[in-house]
């Protein structure tokens, strides 16, 4: 019999900056989940075994929101051992890019662009209210249009 270590499930999670098709910047992609726990959240999932993050993140973005995204660069990675109700889960959190309109699909039931401005803070789960705040007070955040 192997030894099969307790360890913390491993996600990715997207911030997609949209541009429409002149290049100019629309908003952030939220996701509506389907599953609990409900709210809102960036889009995401688990890493499956053979893949890579940056692989999980370009699958999962297109999973749950339909978009094609280019991997701009690794944010941060989120640790905390409460951050997810369910169990420990670590998440690779990526900065994106895509273009067009996002569609809901998979675990997702509805995927809309919000402009930094219009963010539901008081509706996101998990800890993605600080990923958010975190991201636009960064000043390397590529696309940051604004501070919190």
């Amino acid at each position: 019999m192997a030894f099969k270590p307790e360890t913390p499930y491993l996600a990715v999670d997207g911030i997609i900056n949209v541009q429409n098709e002149k290049g100019e910047f629309t908003g952030i992609v939220l996701i509506e989940r389907k599953y609990p726990p409900v709210g809102v959240a960036l889009p995401g999932g688990f890493v499956e075994v053979g893949e890579t993050v940056e692989e999980a993140v370009i699958r999962e973005m297109k999973e749950e929101t339909g978009l094609d995204v280019v991997v701009l660069r690794q944010f941060r990675v989120y640790s905390s051992p409460d951050r997810d109700p369910r169990f420990h889960v670590v998440s690779v959190v990526f900065e994106c890019v895509a273009r067009g309109e996002p569609e809901g699909s998979d675990d997702a039931k509805v995927a809309r662009i919000f402009s930094y401005d219009n963010i539901p803070f008081d509706k996101l789960v998990f800890d993605h209210p600080k990923i958010l705040k975190d991201y636009l007070n960064d000043t390397e955040a590529i696309f940051r249009r604004s501070r919190i």
